[in-house]
């Protein structure tokens, strides 16, 4: 009997804390979010009204994609700011001595946290994948649109793999008229070079797949010791590539869900298209910061269920401290993997391999 009620109470204590946990994470999305709208507002209403936004667009292209970005995007400071929150409280009103006193250890206090935090990562996860992609899109084209007006419609030196042994090379590539100026067309065969086209221009056909059209060419074709030139004005030609292969926008990578993106990047390492690591970040960081919200919640778990005499306070500053040093860590290790050699999935995942030793060593420190 004495068992049953003790596992009747568990299982209250479980939901207790789900609910606080994920009604103060939400809360603190709420209340941040709110402000950072406001700010957003008063920094952007001179280009909304200089640009002539309407204000449908405004609320629902912009404002209505831009919060579950930046919700997702902060998520794990909002994790933090919850567990350190209602945590440091239970603790200050000795809630969770009361816990402990029924013999409940601190490996069993965590369940309830970590349910919640597997709740908070699948959401994340879910959203950053599949969901946020798709209203990003609609943002930055209100962005490119009427506020920052910055749209790239030309790329210079493009070099890519367009099928087996086939490279195609442009030296400028204009988006308003799809043209691209001083194209090549190698052909290799076994390491040998067989074709050779150059031409003055090369168009890409909107109403057709792949297909362009060659102006001012010539093919040189070798075989052995003889050479066979051909010339002509204009040809149509079906080349395995399109503009968007190599005309990458603003951000583009964050308007790709995850199928997409990694569809995207295998054909590009295909292509030989060196300009991915952007698009390898953002795939990665997706996954990455799923499971971050494990770790930032033993984190602030292990430091906030002390009572200690500074209460919330105390807690609440080295926890924010904490968050924020995680997002920069973030942010400064993806940074050396697009202008350095690292590989883009290390960057990644070194802030999280990082904090694990964090939270093992917390683990081992917090009230038993």
């Amino acid at each position: 009997m004495k068992k049953l009620f003790r596992w009747k109470l568990i299982k209250k204590l479980d939901k207790y804390i789900i609910v606080k946990f994920l009604g103060t994470y939400v809360f603190a999305i709420a209340l941040i979010i709110s402000i950072a709208v406001v700010f957003d507002i008063n920094e952007k209403m001179d280009k909304f009204m200089t640009n002539d936004a309407p204000l449908k667009a405004i609320i629902f292209d912009y404002y209505m994609n831009f919060v579950p970005y930046f919700a997702n995007l902060f998520s794990p400071l909002f994790v933090f700011i919850a567990v350190i929150f209602f945590t440091s409280k239970m603790a200050e009103n000795s809630e969770i001595i009361a816990m402990f006193s029924t013999g409940m250890s601190f490996k069993r206090l965590m369940r309830p946290y970590m349910i919640s935090a597997a709740i908070i990562s699948i959401v994340t996860f879910c959203l950053g994948s599949y969901v946020i992609p798709e209203g990003n899109v609609t943002r930055l084209d209100f962005e490119n649109k009427y506020i920052k007006k910055k749209k790239i419609d030309y790329v210079r030196n493009v070099q890519l793999e367009v099928d087996s042994g086939v490279i195609a090379y442009i030296e400028r590539y204009e988006d308003y008229n799809k043209t691209g100026y001083r194209f090549s067309l190698d052909k290799f065969e076994n390491k040998k070079l067989v074709s050779h086209m150059t031409a003055r221009s090369i168009t890409y056909d909107t109403l057709s797949e792949y297909r362009w059209t060659i102006k001012d060419y010539m093919i040189r074709e070798l075989k052995g010791n003889k050479e066979h030139i051909t010339k002509g004005d204009k040809m149509d030609s079906i080349i395995v590539m399109e503009p968007s292969d190599f005309l990458i926008a603003r951000k583009q990578q964050e308007m790709m869900t995850s199928p997409v993106l990694k569809e995207y990047i295998l054909k590009q390492k295909q292509r030989g298209f060196a300009n991915i690591k952007e698009f390898e970040i953002e795939y990665y960081r997706r996954i990455a910061m799923s499971f971050a919200s494990f770790i930032l919640t033993t984190i602030g778990l292990a430091l906030s269920s002390r009572k200690t005499k500074g209460g919330m306070g105390l807690h609440l500053g080295l926890g924010l401290a904490l968050s924020f040093s995680y997002i920069m860590f973030q942010t400064v290790s993806s940074t050396f993997a697009i202008n350095g050699s690292m590989p883009s999935i290390i960057a990644v995942w070194i802030p999280n391999i990082l904090y694990t030793f964090i939270a093992i060593y917390l683990y081992t420190k917090a009230p038993k």
